[in-house]
């Protein structure tokens, strides 16, 4: 949505000053930074790029195939998978489907659960709740939502301190008898109860993945959904305060950047930044009966499909990367964060390379490696066979960087206070490569000590490493003071960085 409806949108009877204030301006003074770790994905805190440097887009790397929905009751529409880590466990959701060649379902829609201990090797439990075909020997964790088929059901850890033990899970998904979307809850995550005696959104399409969490940031719960502006589709955002009652969903704002058909959302507070709201949106494009088109794979198939309806056989999808630091307003990259990659029959249909909701910590496969961010895609979508889940790997913070070639640049901080007294980065360097950084005060004079000239030329890469300057590491004595920092890259990338004691 741009800037133009959006005010449109806030000056409308959709929202209420209590649920959704108006941006306050921006304070005056240095950003209190305190010791949060700030990732380089926008430009709050960059007061201005010289020589090279920019801002550049990361992407994640092509991994093993980590689930094949290959049961009875699965199928090649399985997909909108949820997974979290839950202690020392990881649990996965995702609706249980299979297409036919006429995109009509082969069996009803079901909602199928899948665990793991590393976050890597998943299997399917054998729960026994519900009955398919005669046999309760399945996954099954959802098998109606109000007496209807469910469409889609995406669980959370409540991390809401006053939520009642039986209810330390909690899920939101899209029920059709009536439409709208539902809530749930559960004391273990895998018997499920629904909330109330109907839906407890109804404006909206929903016909998504829909998700819902705990927001501490502002001590509410947060659901984001799924609708049709004009013949555009787009997210709304909706708050509560208990689950049950909630605000008339609004669309999110993404500034001046084009319109985009969006189906997933994706968003979640990012686990080691959580003021920082990063999100996974599906892209739509319907490219036509093209000659390119007609040189993607499953050329059989695809025609079958596009028989019924042509998008079924013309779309493709991927996946974008969007952050936000208040939840409703959202820096969204153009360019895709998650390509199809190789024309492989498994990977240029509708509906293919779907994100997970959303990316989970895992050890790396490599060597000594630290540990890495895991994320989940779709594939094989829509095509004859079975829908398979793919993992993708993706450096901790790496989703995107300030990065200079090595011809060099700079980039210089707005004015910050901060609290520790050293200076850590995420960072990676070329063997010829090297960070400095310089502190200086908020007129933009360098510090004795802190200068360009003190600072060692920081070479390597690694996730918390701290910065040294010649006289050592310690920033404790300006803890407190308005300060810039001055970061000088040459073939470099500059991931995060936060201020620890």
């Amino acid at each position: 949505m741009n800037r133009r409806r959006f005010a449109q949108a806030l000056g409308g009877s959709l929202l209420t000053p209590a649920l959704f204030p108006a941006p306050a301006p921006a304070a005056p003074g240095p950003i209190a930074l305190g010791d949060r770790r700030e990732l380089l994905i926008d430009d709050f805190l960059i007061e201005r790029f010289e020589g090279d440097c920019r801002l550049r887009l990361h992407h994640p790397e092509r991994r093993e195939i980590a689930l094949v929905h290959d049961e009875p009751w699965e199928g090649s529409g399985s997909g909108y998978h949820t997974i979290f880590q839950d202690g020392r466990l990881y649990r996965m959701y995702y609706k249980a489907w299979n297409h036919t060649y006429d995109a009509k379902a082969a069996h009803p829609l079901k909602i199928a659960y899948a665990e793991s201990v590393d976050g890597i090797h998943w299997h399917k439990p054998d729960l026994g709740f519900f009955d398919y075909e005669g046999s309760r020997h399945n996954n099954i964790v959802i098998d109606q939502v109000h007496g209807g088929e469910p469409h889609d059901f995406n669980p959370f850890l409540d991390a809401n301190p006053a939520a009642r033990p039986q209810a330390r899970y909690k899920a939101v998904g899209y029920g059709r008898e009536p439409k709208g979307l539902y809530a749930f809850e559960s004391a273990d995550g895998l018997r499920w109860t629904e909330i109330g005696d109907g839906p407890i959104l109804t404006t909206g399409k929903f016909d998504t993945q829909n998700t819902a969490f705990w927001d501490p940031n502002i001590g509410r719960y947060r659901a984001y959904i799924r609708d049709f502006d004009h013949d555009n589709r787009g997210i709304r955002m909706a708050l509560s305060d208990d689950f049950v009652h909630w605000s008339e969903p609004v669309w999110l704002d993404y500034g001046d950047a084009p319109i985009e058909q969006l189906y997933t959302n994706g968003v979640r507070p990012y686990y080691r930044a959580p003021h920082l709201y990063i999100g996974f949106p599906a892209r739509y494009v319907d490219r036509g009966w093209t000659e390119p088109t007609r040189r993607l794979p499953e050329q059989e198939l695809r025609r079958q499909r596009g028989a019924v309806s042509e998008r079924y056989g013309t779309a493709v999808t991927d996946s974008l990367l969007m952050t936000s630091r208040d939840g409703l307003r959202f820096h969204r990259w153009p360019e895709a964060f998650l390509r199809p990659g190789l024309r492989t029959r498994f990977n240029w249909s509708y509906g293919d390379n779907y994100l997970a909701w959303q990316a989970i910590e895992t050890d790396s496969g490599f060597d000594d490696a630290p540990r890495e961010l895991s994320l989940f895609a779709t594939e094989s979508y829509f095509t004859s066979g079975d829908a398979r889940l793919r993992r993708y790997s993706l450096r901790i913070d790496g989703f995107a960087s300030a990065f200079a070639p090595l011809g060099g640049g700079e980039l210089v901080t707005k004015p910050l206070t901060f609290t520790g007294d050293r200076l850590l980065l995420n960072y990676a360097t070329s063997a010829a490569g090297s960070i400095r950084v310089e502190v200086q005060d908020a007129a933009g004079s360098a510090l004795p000590g802190f200068a360009l000239a003190d600072a060692v030329e920081l070479f390597g890469d690694e996730v918390d490493g701290a910065f040294p300057w010649a006289a050592g590491p310690d920033l404790g004595s300006l803890a407190g003071r308005p300060v810039r920092l001055r970061f000088v890259l040459r073939d470099a990338d500059l991931y995060s960085f936060h201020f620890a004691a």
